[in-house]
Order: C-alpha cells, then sequence, then structure tokens
C-alpha cells in the first residue's frame, strides 16, 4: 500500500476539487512531509498518475490572467472513491510496521461510520497479538533479551513496539466507542483543510513548477 496514493486521493475527496498546489498545502499543513514520502515532486506525480489510471478526474481551466499555462484541477471519480476506502480500511487493519500508512489512515478515520473503524481497529489489535505471538516463540519477553545474544534486542524491540501499538490502538478503540469524534452519518465533520489562497504556516517555501499551475 502507498501512503502518498491514500493521501492524495483523500485530500482532493475532502476539496471535492482541486489543484495540485492547493492538495500540496493540505498535506504540508498536515506535516505529511514529515512523516511520509508526501514531498512536492511525490504530490504532483501522484495526482498525474492518479489520473491515467481513472481514480482522478482532470479538469483543465482557464489560464490565468497573468498568461500562465492552464490549471489542472482534480476531482475524484467513482473507481478512485473504492480505492480510497479499499486503502483506508487497509491501513487502519493491516499491522505492517509502517507508520506511514496508520498516520494517513488516521487523518481520514471520521469518513467511516463509527462502527466500522471500531472494527477495523480490533482487526488490527488482533493482527498485532498475532505477529506478538510468531515472535515469542522464539524469544521469551520474561527472560530478557540476553537469552539470543545482542541479537535479543532485535525481538525485545519488536514485543515492545507491539504492545505498545495494542495499547495505543485499544485507547483509541475505547475513545471512539465513547463518543469521540464526528464519523460519517453523524453530522458535520472536522475537515482541516486550507482555503484556496489562505497562507499556510508550516509550509516548506520549496518551489515547483506545478506551482504555477
Amino acid at each position: 500500500m502507498s501512503a502518498i496514493r491514500l493521501l492524495v486521493l483523500g485530500a482532493v475527496r475532502q476539496h471535492g476539487r482541486a489543484h495540485g498546489y492547493q492538495v500540496r498545502n493540505d498535506l504540508e499543513y498536515w506535516g505529511a512531509h514529515e512523516w511520509s514520502n508526501a514531498k512536492p515532486g511525490s504530490i504532483y506525480h501522484a495526482l498525474k498518475q492518479l489520473a491515467k489510471q481513472d481514480l482522478l478526474y482532470a479538469h483543465e481551466i482557464a489560464p490565468s490572467t497573468a498568461g500562465g499555462p492552464p490549471r489542472t484541477e482534480y476531482e475524484i471519480t467513482e473507481k478512485g472513491t473504492e480505492e480510497y476506502f479499499t486503502l483506508l480500511r487497509g491501513a487502519l487493519a493491516t499491522y505492517d510496521q509502517r507508520p506511514d500508512m496508520l498516520t494517513s489512515a488516521l487523518g481520514f478515520i471520521v469518513d467511516l461510520p463509527r462502527d466500522e473503524a471500531v472494527s477495523l481497529l480490533n482487526e488490527r489489535v488482533r493482527a498485532i497479538e498475532g505477529w506478538r505471538k510468531s515472535v515469542t516463540e522464539y524469544y521469551t519477553p520474561e527472560e530478557g533479551p540476553g537469552q539470543l545474544g545482542h541479537i535479543g534486542e532485535i525481538m525485545n524491540y519488536w514485543v515492545h513496539t507491539a504492545d505498545g501499538g495494542m495499547g495505543w490502538a485499544r485507547g483509541l478503540i475505547e475513545r471512539i466507542e465513547g463518543g469521540a469524534y464526528t464519523f460519517a452519518g453523524e453530522g458535520e465533520r472536522f475537515v482541516a483543510v486550507l482555503a484556496d489562497g489562505e497562507e499556510n504556516p508550516y509550509a516548506t517555501g520549496e518551489p515547483h513548477a506545478e506551482d504555477q499551475r
């Protein structure tokens, strides 16, 4: 699964229709350039690739009054929406130790019904439990990492990571079941997107040719 794919589809979907600079601005506003591969070049590349795959529809609008090239605005297609939710569900439920996928999915978790979000997170917990069990077939946490020499520190890290991941997921499940946040079908949800032209306090300031389109 690709975090940039999920992020770009989700960002376009939240706007309804957005040009590349808006998508880049949103992802930088969320800090995605710090914890994923959502850099300017990869964002614009993803937009074009997703359009080629019929997951986004590319609208060419009139050139700017300054005489620049036509700006392309993107809109998610029905096929793109299906792909978006497939990626979102998979990222929440699958334990693959890739934090950028989980972090991306958390930004869009409220696009799902509350019960489904809880179900997917419970599936994630079960996956972590299964993975932890497979590790402890070779490593006994109670005996400590010394049983395998310094290599045991790898197993020790894995077990602690699994325990932390399960604890965090169970806490989130508890908060969601307790009524936290507004999910799909419950009313107006919190959406952190910037209006067209709104200043982004977290912008990298790196120029890109596509920013003029």
